[in-house]
């Protein structure tokens, strides 16, 4: 499909040329006058290759670098609207034909074609990588011209547009990751090793440039000179990894970062009576919940639905969400409350002690058991986790359930949650796109599902065929009336025990202008000017 691409063949007739223009568009030097915006964040980034970066930390980094077909306006999610291209859907919601917009440029400064688009979704899809499922429904992508893009999906998808959206669709140069060890191939999870150089590097057509990840210390991108877009206000952006809220908060007042992405629902007050400070608030769609295994040889009692219903209803979620403070909420699901088809906090559980306990007679348990509690220690969206942990094990030992608290360092706890072997753990869910689509990944054999063992093998058919329908249904009246179907059968079954929607606190310097709050991204640091 690319033997004939264009950049191949600048590649081979002119390879030390190619090398000094690569080195010329990705180097900035940065003088004593660079106007710089600093992020503090606590980082849990895994990869900046968009085909494997999957936390919102990296979708900042993406969302700057790289650019995706679709998109949504800067400070909504009301509509998808185009980006490098246009599209039309054929009449069996089969076909996706996409038509690129003309002038569109690299960062080396050569143009985008249909084949890149080809190229960078085949690997994402290839790879296997964690985002690899949101291509679950591609069929096939391909570049019959260098304008048109031909994407076929194996049966409707109501939300495959809104998944083009997520960075991990971003367009990356082919003829460049190729340089670097990258491939399309089949094989490519075993074959591809360009995710080194581009952890490092870009190779997309953003506003900005990634030039350096310091993992756990700082990310540093700057200006793309070949931008055809309004060219972002700040030669380089810096995301600097600050764990704890309080030392964000710190940096902030003193100057030294210029947004404080994590804040607490307690720190708005002084925020908030700082003049030289701003503070957005809001309710967020990240969901955190206790993650119960289904492998009896690792989860061990948890495996029984009896015991799962006996731990929702012994969570004080009104405690949880005290505690969480500011402008949070329970959910009554693992869908947000405010997203599409979502039930709202009126149907949120509520504690009962007493049918807890009968729950777990029922399951054999009433003598109680102890189980270890996996989470990463660090606070996120206001929510410490630690905090949030005990008050889980303070809980659950009202009904016989000793409770063993494991925190562990961010990446250590993120791969063993990812890999399906922890017994019990507090994570978070935020949307990989907006759609409750993305919440079918919940259920048995979805990417969340096998993080707690939970599969075809060991679930019921009520819940499978709601799944199965949930993935090609278009009619919105009959895809609301099965997501319904879906949160009822969670608040009684299942793995999961939502607790808590935070709120969102970022705090800002007074005199930076260009906020713009988005559900998928959170912030895009190219809209931010002083």
């Amino acid at each position: 499909m690319l033997a004939n691409h264009p950049l191949i063949k600048r590649i081979l007739v002119g390879a030390a040329i190619g090398a000094l223009a690569l080195m010329a568009a990705y180097t900035h030097p940065v003088s004593a006058q660079t106007k710089s915006l600093v992020i503090g964040i606590a980082e849990n980034t895994t990869s900046l290759d968009p085909a494997r970066g999957f936390e919102p930390e990296s979708i900042i980094v993406l969302k700057a670098a790289y650019d995706t077909l679709v998109t949504f306006p800067p400070d909504n999610v009301s509509k998808i609207i185009p980006n490098l291209a246009t599209w039309t859907v054929s009449a069996d919601a089969l076909t996706y034909t996409f038509t690129l917009k003309d002038g569109t440029k690299f960062a080396s400064g050569n143009p985008v074609t249909a084949s890149d688009v080809a190229f960078s979704f085949n690997r994402m899809k290839n790879l296997k990588g964690t985002p690899s499922f949101l291509a679950e429904t591609i069929s096939s992508v391909t570049a019959p011209d260098a304008k048109t893009v031909v994407l076929k999906v194996s049966a409707p998808d109501p939300a495959i547009l809104a998944k083009l959206v997520y960075s991990s669709f971003a367009v990356t140069e082919a003829a460049i990751v190729k340089q670097h060890g990258g491939t399309d191939a089949a094989d490519a999870d075993k074959t591809d090793t360009a995710t080194s150089w581009l952890d490092n590097n870009s190779a997309g057509t953003g506003p900005y440039v990634l030039t350096k990840w310091e993992k756990h210390n700082q990310t540093t991108l700057v200006k793309n000179g070949k931008y055809v877009g309004t060219a972002p206000a700040f030669d380089q952006v810096i995301l600097k990894d600050l764990p704890q809220a309080a030392t964000q908060k710190s940096a902030l007042e003193a100057g030294d970062i210029d947004i404080a992405y994590d804040l607490t629902p307690d720190q708005a007050a002084s925020v908030k009576a700082n003049t030289s400070l701003k503070l957005f608030e809001g309710v967020g769609n990240t969901v955190f919940f206790l993650l119960m295994n289904q492998d009896k040889t690792i989860g061990g009692p948890l495996a029984d639905p009896k015991v799962d219903q006996a731990i929702r209803l012994a969570l004080d979620y009104s405690g949880i969400l005290k505690l969480t403070g500011g402008s949070a909420v329970t959910p009554a699901s693992v869908i947000p409350v405010g997203f599409g088809n979502a039930f709202g906090t009126d149907k949120a559980l509520t504690r009962n002690v007493d049918a807890a306990k009968k729950l777990l007679a029922a399951a054999g348990q009433d003598k109680g058991f102890s189980i270890d509690l996996e989470y990463p220690d660090f606070t996120y969206q206001g929510v410490n986790i630690g905090t949030t942990a005990q008050k889980i094990q303070a809980d659950l030992k009202e009904i016989g359930i000793t409770v063993n608290l494991k925190p562990g360092e961010v990446q250590v706890a993120l791969a063993n949650y990812r890999a399906g072997k922890s017994p019990a753990a507090l994570w978070f869910w935020g949307p990989d796109f907006i759609d409750p689509q993305d919440y079918i990944e919940f259920l048995p054999d979805g990417i969340v599902g096998k993080r707690t063992n939970w599969t075809s093998a060991n679930s019921d058919a009520a819940i499978q065929k709601i799944r199965d329908q949930l993935k090609t249904e278009i009619d919105s009246a009959k895809r609301a009336d099965l997501f319904g179907q879906m949160q009822t059968y969670l608040q009684a079954n299942g793995p999961f025990a939502p607790i808590v929607q935070p709120g969102i606190q970022i705090g800002y310097r007074a005199d930076l202008k260009g906020f713009a709050y988005s559900q998928q991204w959170i912030i895009d640091p190219a809209t931010f000017s002083r």
